[in-house]
């Protein structure tokens, strides 16, 4: 059974920045550009049906679409780096959204998530990389950072074990702001012409 997970899509315009600080690192392994996101929440292997009822629950999310920055970089383990990651920029709606996507997921059965959630797009994944080199890498790329995107949904991916992550597969999507579009053009169909 696939792992799934929450998340945000990359767009194309962030992912090729992102693509561009590829290089430069002995041991690193990069993502490719498809495969770029921004976790919300791990769900892991789970039963069909809990997976039916989380999806079915994420259906009745409404929230409205926002934007996002990426911006700084980072690396997951001090004294072993694992990863290399690009950060985003604080966003309290994309805070708000986790948030309830978190407790969706602990309704259902999932337990607490044990890790803070840190929203990030990881780049890379290391192996036996010195931590010289992934300081020297970071030192020169720190004041990354891409233009605001609209965030206008949420998805659930699958992963399959691989090594170093990927593919990842879009299985549910989820518009945000819909329903305030949707109220908004309902209300205007309502209302009598001025030209009447």
């Amino acid at each position: 059974m696939p792992r799934l997970f929450t998340a945000l899509e990359v767009p194309r315009e962030a992912a090729l920045s992102l693509s561009l600080l590829r290089g430069g690192l002995p041991g690193a392994r990069w993502m490719r550009g498809e495969n770029y996101h921004i976790t919300l929440r791990f769900i892991g292997d789970i039963e069909c049906h809990t997976a039916d009822e989380l999806i079915a629950a994420f259906d009745r999310i409404d929230r409205p679409s926002f934007s996002l920055t990426l911006s700084g970089m980072g690396s997951f383990g001090s004294k072993k780096p694992h990863s290399i990651w690009a950060g985003v920029a604080p966003s309290p709606q994309l805070m708000a959204l986790q948030a309830e996507i978190e407790r969706i997921c602990q309704r259902h059965g999932l337990p607490p998530d044990p890790r803070r959630f840190s929203p990030h797009v990881t780049l890379a994944r290391l192996r036996n990389a010195r931590v010289a080199d992934v300081v020297k890498y970071l030192g020169g790329r720190g004041d990354f950072c891409t233009l605001p995107f609209d965030v206008c949904r949420f998805v659930v991916m699958s992963s399959r074990d691989s090594v170093g992550g990927g593919p990842y597969l879009v299985e549910e999507a989820y518009p945000l702001g819909w329903r305030n579009s949707f109220s908004s053009l309902e209300t205007s169909s309502l209302q009598p012409s001025r030209n009447n």
